[in-house]
């Protein structure tokens, strides 16, 4: 056992503790208080971070880890341009992944989760196409959910990919649990879906799909119209799926399918109507936000303060290196601040990129909050001096830099 004692130690679960710690035992957290009490209940060694805060490491609940050397992949193409349509931008990403050598893929992956623990993640809802890669996330020190995405139109195809899928979610090992991800309303099938949700339901596990994220699926969900009609479906050569005028928003489409409930992620949700919100907070979904991405692609902004009012469950993500600039969650939350300025308070960022994030990924009772029972994963961090416990969120958003950070009661080495 050892006992981790910092200026304040942030549980998230309860207010800060001024002169708080730790304990830790066998990779968990076995009790939490001020360092006096502590050292009064065990008699164990002491690491004492001076000066600095303790939290739970961060959750980040939506990435592509796979994309994470897109920047560079871009730059070697010769294909190095900011789209400013979300169509051209799916283009982009189609052609580079088209190109890429054996084990690039691979590589990037791996430097995906060495960028997240660098910045004080340890938690990730990562999104996965190349089912091959599944055997990668044995080892990694990062927990969380691998989400293996599934795309199509074609019905004969169907059954095979959903048992494929299944097969290699049954293969997964180490710390992350499965997930499934139906790309989005309109580049998955009625019947996919319907396979997922089923898959999703026979293995208890959740699923993330990307939710009304431009104006070009608001149109298409309404009346099959726009970039989607004209551009991306002959791109995948589905023209003979194009739906009829449907009338309606991804969400009540989703709805109507009977895929909507307490295990979905909607990630983006930038583009859903007060109707939409009031939906899924009906369902128990989870809204998981990205703002970088969003700006990134020029798709607009979510109805932040629309979300928080109505008492959706609210988590964030960096989404990929493909359309954000850093896999930080420390600049994700930052940003947010400053892109929704006076809706959510700084406890509140930390609570959407801590908590937040492990409940959407139905991980709470793993991590998320310093409390007894969970895995000891904490960052360890500066933020100068002349805080008190009343401010130390605030400052903490202001400022704070990752020193070190724990997985399972060890240092990880960066």
């Amino acid at each position: 056992m050892r006992i981790y004692a910092a200026a304040y130690l942030l549980p998230i679960s309860s207010p800060p503790i001024a002169g708080g710690a730790l304990a830790v035992e066998n990779g968990r957290i076995v009790a939490v208080g001020t360092l006096n009490e502590l050292r009064a209940q065990f008699s164990a060694p002491v690491v004492d971070l001076k000066g600095s805060v303790i939290m739970p490491g961060l959750v980040n609940a939506h990435t592509h880890l796979e994309l994470t050397h897109f920047p560079a992949w871009k730059v070697r193409k010769d294909l190095d341009y900011l789209p400013k349509r979300y169509v051209e931008w799916v283009q982009q990403v189609v052609k580079i992944k088209r190109a890429l050598e054996p084990g690039e893929i691979e590589h990037s992956t791996k430097e995906g989760m060495r960028l997240c623990l660098e910045s004080g993640t340890t938690a990730v809802g990562d999104i996965l196409s190349d089912f091959s890669l599944v055997p990668l996330y044995r080892d990694t020190p990062l927990t969380g959910r691998l989400f293996l995405e599934a795309i199509g139109h074609d019905p004969i195809l169907c059954d095979t990919l959903v048992a494929g899928l299944e097969t290699a979610l049954q293969g997964l090992e180490g710390a992350l649990l499965p997930g499934v991800s139906p790309h989005t309303p309109h580049t998955v099938s009625g019947h996919l879906f319907a396979c997922l949700n089923a898959l999703s339901e026979k293995l208890g596990i959740p699923k993330a799909v990307h939710l009304s994220e431009t104006t070009e699926e608001v149109a298409f969900m309404h009346d099959t119209t726009g970039a989607f009609a004209d551009i991306l479906y002959p791109m995948a050569h589905w023209e003979q799926y194009l739906p009829h005028p449907m009338r309606t928003t991804s969400t009540r489409y989703l709805d109507d399918l009977g895929v909507l409930d307490a295990s979905t992620l909607a990630v983006h949700a930038v583009h859903v109507t007060p109707n939409d919100v009031a939906l899924l907070k009906e369902r128990g979904v989870s809204v998981v936000l990205c703002p970088r991405s969003n700006d990134r692609l020029f798709v607009g902004c979510a109805p932040h303060k629309l979300l928080k009012q109505s008492g959706v469950a609210l988590a964030l993500g960096t989404d990929s290196l493909a359309s954000n600039d850093s896999l930080s969650m420390w600049d994700e939350m930052r940003y947010l601040q400053q892109a929704a300025p006076g809706v959510f308070e700084p406890r509140e960022l930390l609570t959407m990129a801590t908590l937040g994030g492990a409940r959407a990924l139905h991980i709470e009772d793993r991590v998320g909050t310093l409390e007894p029972g969970k895995r000891a994963d904490f960052q360890v961090l500066a933020c100068g001096s002349g805080s008190d416990a009343s401010s130390i969120e605030a400052t903490l958003l202001a400022r704070a830099e990752v020193e070190q950070v724990y997985i399972a009661g060890t240092r990880h080495s960066q």
